[in-house]
């Protein structure tokens, strides 16, 4: 068989058919695995609907409404049992310390926190990462069944009454910032986090990245 010859005609034939195979792998892999991967995808959103609010006999992830305050979007799962609401899960964003940190609230029908769960962020592993656990029943930071509408949830450093993640006050400020706006938006409230007062139809505000006036903390 003759060897072709080296040309730049024959490399671009080459590459243009690497490329074109590549492709097609790369379309039949997301193609077998698409499916799996929504469906992991969809029971872990389940998973964590159902430690946040508890009780509920609906599919609440069937029912999501997603709701756009000022640019920010907030996704609301409405749960309800024989078919009347026992409250809802909200997810809310903020910018953390390393980066986006995004949570899943629990609320009750008044408004109070049932639990959360922390679904992604960029903290640092072993301090901004506690958040996990830091805001949990019974922790030292615990923020259940309190009531954002009534207080806005601060930390003790800004004059509230939670404790911060020790070594952490960046990543607590923003995790506590998404939990106050995932009430606003649950609510369709804004909550004006230095006087308490709640107003309703006004947007809910988006996290301040701007940190010439926080306290330079190492996570």
């Amino acid at each position: 068989m003759k060897k072709l010859e080296s040309s730049l005609k024959n490399m671009a034939l080459a590459l243009t058919g690497f490329s074109v195979v590549a492709g097609a792998l790369l379309g039949w892999v997301n193609s077998v695995t698409a499916e799996p991967i929504a469906q992991a995808n969809a029971k872990t959103l389940s998973d964590a609907i159902a430690v946040v609010v508890p009780g509920f006999d609906n599919n609440p992830a069937e029912a999501a409404d997603t709701v756009e305050v000022n640019g920010a979007q907030y996704i609301i799962y409405k749960a309800t049992k024989g078919g009347q609401p026992v409250g809802a899960a909200v997810q809310s964003a903020s910018n953390g310390f390393g980066g986006p940190l995004t949570v899943l609230v629990g609320f009750d029908n008044d408004g109070n926190i049932i639990d959360y769960s922390l679904l992604s962020h960029s903290e640092t592993p072993g301090l901004g990462s506690k958040a996990a656990e830091w805001f949990k029943k019974g922790a030292k930071g615990d923020i259940t069944g309190k009531n954002p509408g009534q207080e806005p949830l601060t930390v003790s450093k800004d004059g509230g009454k939670i404790d911060a993640i020790t070594a952490s006050t960046i990543t607590s400020r923003a995790f506590l910032l998404a939990v106050n706006n995932a009430y606003a938006a649950y609510k369709n409230q804004h909550v004006d986090s230095a006087s308490g007062a709640s107003q309703q139809a006004k947007p809910a505000e988006k996290c301040d990245t701007d940190t010439t006036n926080v306290e330079p903390v190492k996570e």
